[in-house]
């Protein structure tokens, strides 16, 4: 027999047996799509991670007082730390604030060819209000200067960024997220501009709108009140340190630009030369870096749940195939009686485990694509297709109806035509 015509005799077998065909493909399509699904769910993250924190540019770092702890959603514990530099013992007075004082000597005092931003984290998940209309307790209030549009990736859409005297005095008005003015200001978000909100019932002249830079499951970007750190610190629940945030004009600038940040900051906290760092310098790329890795690992976990499921619709298919050839023993019998040899016997039960396989992979791939993508729907990322790991289930499934298929062919292939044609 041809192979043309030993693939159609196999296909006309799987159709004519369809229960059985569907329960088998469902068992090797949700392993597929458990794997293509998670693939493409992590590809999604990895995709809103880039978006996240590319807030801070390749060009950009960071100085703070302790390690950076990586928390994915509110309450969740740590996953992991970045650290530059910082080296602890008990000389290094580690874990110190950075004080109002010591932000402002370096911002006046580094002579790089930079712009230099003075942070404060201010509390969360607070009420915004205007007249009758109010938010969900989630919104940030951060504290910055007047470069923190600049370095943090913001531009306005109307109104203007802080003025120096806004800073210096601290006076109550802010940049508004354009998910809170869309929420307070439903009709005419523009309208917000040069009005009085409240926001944790404290008044706020709002002087910016901000342009909408997307929210994600890490950061949510436009559910942010901006106002000044000299204003933040005067807050219940803002942060203990300030954050420096340093932009250099090109990222080749940014090892020497580092350098000298580190020089200038260890003699504004008076520290010996015999001191190790008792602050940390992280560029803006390291928690992006460390949170890919992390996901990649994740990636591989996913990987080893799909093919331990996979093992699993292996060996399912296998004893549905060994069902088969006990079904069809006389048939078997009778192709052989009529001429067939043992290698077309064989191929025919090779190709029905290799469609099954293939039909399974199919659904399972075509599945798992809608299933990551409703999670990339909800991070607000664009479509993902993971085309490597696709091509990969493919041949892992054909792989798998192989190897399930093979024992069963070789099985019938060996069949005695005179007790298969006698078999009841």
């Amino acid at each position: 027999m041809k192979y043309a015509d030993i693939f159609a005799l196999a296909s006309r077998t799987v159709r004519s047996n369809k229960l059985r065909t569907g329960i088998t493909v469902a068992i090797i399509a949700f392993g597929i799509m458990a794997l293509i699904g998670i693939i493409t769910a992590i590809q999604a993250m990895n995709q809103s991670l880039k978006e996240s924190f590319s807030t801070l540019g390749a060009n950009a770092f960071t100085i703070r007082y302790k390690e950076r702890n990586i928390r994915i959603g509110p309450g969740s514990s740590r996953v992991s730390q970045v650290k530059r530099g910082a080296r602890r013992d008990k000389n290094s007075n580690a874990g110190q604030p950075i004080t109002y004082t010591q932000a402002k000597l370096f911002k006046q005092n580094y002579r790089f060819p930079s712009y230099v931003g003075i942070q404060l984290g201010g509390p969360r998940s607070l009420i915004a209000k205007y007249g009758n209309k109010e938010t969900n307790p989630e919104v940030q209030v951060n504290g910055g200067d007047e470069n923190f549009l600049l370095i943090n990736g913001y531009s306005l859409h109307s109104g203007r960024n802080f003025s120096k005297l806004d800073v210096e005095t601290g006076r109550n008005v802010c940049l508004l997220g354009s998910d809170i003015a869309k929420k307070l200001f439903p009709k005419n978000p523009e309208s917000s501009v040069d009005k009085i909100i409240r926001i944790a019932n404290i008044p706020y002249r709002v002087i910016g709108l901000l342009n909408p830079k997307g929210t994600s499951v890490f950061m949510r970007m436009d559910k942010v009140a901006i106002t000044s750190y000299n204003n933040v610190r005067r807050l219940p629940n803002a942060a203990v340190s300030y954050t420096i945030n340093v932009m250099v004009n090109d990222v080749t600038q940014l090892d020497p630009a580092i350098g000298e940040a580190t020089g200038t900051f260890r003699a504004i906290r008076r520290m010996d030369i015999k001191d190790n760092d008792n602050f940390y310098i992280d560029k803006s790329d390291a928690v992006a870096e460390t949170m890919i890795g992390l996901l990649g690992s994740i990636s591989g976990s996913a990987g080893a749940i799909g093919l331990i499921t996979l093992i699993g619709a292996a060996i399912g298919l296998m004893n549905i195939m060994l069902v088969a050839v006990t079904e069809r023993t006389k048939e078997v019998g009778l192709i052989k009686a009529l001429g067939g040899t043992r290698s077309s016997i064989r191929n025919q039960f090779l190709f029905e485990s290799i469609i099954i396989s293939l039909l399974g992979a199919i659904f399972g791939i075509v599945l798992g694509v809608l299933v990551g993508n409703v999670f990339s729907m909800v991070l607000g990322t664009g479509f993902v297709v993971p085309w490597g790991w696709v091509f990969t289930g493919i041949i892992i499934c054909s792989i798998v109806g192989l190897t399930a298929g093979l024992w069963p062919a070789i099985k019938a292939s060996k069949l005695d035509p005179i007790v298969a044609l006698r078999y009841e």
